[in-house]
This record gives structure tokens, C-alpha cells and sequence, in this order.
């Protein structure tokens, strides 16, 4: 491996190959790739349309911890049996992780050890999107898959329901994304849905005295209490993040900000700033392509976010364990 990687930099150095991403990474390792991905997805996921938005959820926290190196896929990373991503509590509702797993065999069977677990996860969301109406956007590959996963980094690093405005700007800062993004990223909540553990604090118990959140739609509340989270304690029902409109990716997230409809305090938190409500109330004056094309931009972005190439990390054989 130290041989190939040496070759590697060697190619590097003369320009026969780049060390940062690329459209079209692999067109000569592994030519089927991204067509086996798009096929694959095209063919389930209109069978579970939920795992659209769980793809680009699993794309986002994986991005956000250690940059986008699939360490969100890692179940053990060493021998002392250290606790990973997965178990941390923003990733104990994240699903999809089968589903990635499928495709690594298929991609394994056509190109052994060429196509990163990060690459199929950044391939999957996109395609996952696509298929579901939504929009396309660019996927440069040539990631390279991370060998630490630690639960501690995740809890600290990933957006929280509950964040306040200051705590959402820096933390998309800290990953070099700006409050357009925040805005913008924010928006994939309009195919998004969320267990009621996630927001019952706004509906039942905000303050710590029995009382509901006050900048939550008092009539939204109500239906949420009677017909969804019926009980405080609920941690099984799954709620729409975009009610009416869950399987469309549209505008109609940003209309119900406006309204107080916002699921989450990290929702509710985006018409509190005048700089987020007013890049809210632009996408809202636009058209729904602008919003696609503004999207697949912040997305693109991300995607780029502390990424592993050339030599660093590996091309796990098994998404879920580092290589032996």
C-alpha cells in the first residue's frame, strides 16, 4: 500500500493525476461507479422515498465530523472498542446505513478497493435527491475513507435541534460554510421528517415549568400534541418536517418558517436574524429553480468539507470497519 501510495505522489508531482477532488474521479479505476450508484438508487429508493432525505442527513453529519470521510459508517475502530459516531445521539436516528452498504458490495464486485465509502455516500444523497424531483448538483470524487470515529466529536459537532442562531453560524463557520449555506442546507428539511423526541420540549415542557414553546404556531402546537406527540415521553412517532409537502422538494419549508412552523428551534431560530430572514424571504421571492440552483451550490460545498485524498485515510473494503 506505502508503494502505491508513493507511486501516487509520484503521479501527483508530474500532473498525471490531482490530489484534490474531481468530476469524473474515476473514469479510468472504475467507469461503472457512478452509474452503478445512480441505478441502484433509482431503483429503490422510489420504493422508500423517506430514505432521500435519511441519505443526505447521513451526507450531512458525516461532513460535519472529521470532515466528509464516511466515519459516520464506522462501527469499531480499534481494539479498545472505542465508542464511534454511530452511537452518538445526533446519529442514533440516522438511517440508510444498509443501504450504503449495498452499494459497496456492488461497487466492490466491479472495482475492488477503488470507491471510497465517502464517495458513495456523497453519490447516493445527491442521486437520492435527483429521483425524488429535487435538484442535481456536481459531486467531484476522490475522497478517501477516515480510520478514526469517535462518539464524543460527533455530539460536540453537529447541529442540534435546540441550537440558538449564534451556535448554528458557528458552527457551519467552524466548517467553513456561511450563513447562506446555513439557510440554504436547512432547506433539504422540506422532504426531512424528525421523532418526536427531537422538538416534544417546544410542545410540552419548554421552560421547565409544563409550558409550550411561544414562538411555535399555537394551532400547529395543538395538532402536533393531539394527532402526533401525544405524550411527552414519545420517542417512536415520526412527524413530517414539511406537512403536505413532505415527498416535494420545494419552497414550502421556508413558507412555514415564515408561519411559525418551523419543527425544530434550529428552524424557529432562522427568522430571529435579520441576515437568515432576509435570505429566507429572497429564496421566497424567487423561483423554485433558483432554490435548486442555490442549493446544489451550498452542497457542492459541503461535500468538499475537510476532505481525505491522495494519501491520507484508505478505500475501506467494509464501510463499517477500518481495513485490517
Amino acid at each position: 500500500m506505502k508503494g502505491l501510495c508513493s507511486i501516487f505522489v509520484f503521479l501527483m508531482i508530474f500532473g498525471s493525476v490531482r490530489g484534490d477532488l474531481q468530476v469524473g474521479f474515476y473514469a479510468s479505476s472504475c467507469p461503472k461507479a457512478e452509474k452503478i450508484v445512480q441505478d441502484y438508487v433509482y431503483k429503490h429508493i422510489p420504493n422508500a422515498p423517506s430514505l432521500a432525505a435519511a441519505l443526505i442527513r447521513m451526507h450531512f453529519h458525516d461532513c460535519f465530523v472529521r470532515g466528509c470521510d464516511a466515519s459516520i459508517l464506522l462501527n469499531v475502530t480499534s481494539s479498545s472498542g472505542n465508542q464511534t459516531e454511530k452511537t452518538a445521539p445526533p446519529n442514533l436516528s440516522v438511517r440508510g446505513f444498509g443501504f450504503i452498504d449495498g452499494l459497496k458490495s456492488l461497487l466492490e464486485a466491479e472495482c475492488p478497493g477503488i470507491v471510497s465509502c465517502a464517495d458513495i455516500i456523497a453519490l447516493a444523497a445527491r442521486d437520492s435527491i435527483v429521483v425524488t424531483g429535487g435538484p442535481s448538483w456536481k459531486v467531484p470524487t476522490g475522497r478517501r475513507d477516515g480510520l478514526i470515529s469517535v462518539a464524543s466529536e460527533a455530539l460536540a459537532e453537529i447541529p442540534a435541534p435546540f441550537d440558538n442562531i449564534t451556535t448554528l453560524i458557528e458552527n457551519f463557520a467552524n466548517k467553513s460554510l456561511d450563513v447562506k449555506d446555513l439557510v440554504l442546507l436547512s432547506g433539504a428539511h422540506t422532504i426531512g421528517i424528525a421523532q418526536c423526541a427531537a422538538f416534544s420540549n417546544r410542545l410540552y415542557n419548554f421552560t421547565g415549568v409544563g409550558d409550550r414553546d411561544p414562538t411555535l404556531d399555537s394551532e400547529y402546537a395543538d395538532n402536533l400534541r393531539s394527532r402526533k406527540c401525544t405524550t411527552p415521553s414519545d420517542t417512536t412517532t415520526i412527524v413530517e418536517m414539511d406537512p403536505g409537502s413532505r415527498n416535494t422538494f420545494d419552497l414550502s419549508y421556508y413558507t412555514l418558517l415564515l408561519k411559525r412552523r418551523g419543527l425544530f428551534e434550529s428552524d424557529s431560530a432562522l427568522t430571529r436574524n435579520s441576515n437568515t430572514l432576509a435570505l429566507i424571504n429572497q429564496l421566497l421571492q424567487g423561483s423554485v429553480q433558483n432554490f435548486f440552483n442555490e442549493f446544489a451550490l451550498s452542497m457542492e460545498k459541503m461535500g468538499r468539507v475537510e476532505v481525505k485524498t491522495g494519501c491520507s485515510g484508505e478505500i475501506r473494503r467494509n464501510c463499517a470497519v477500518v481495513n485490517s
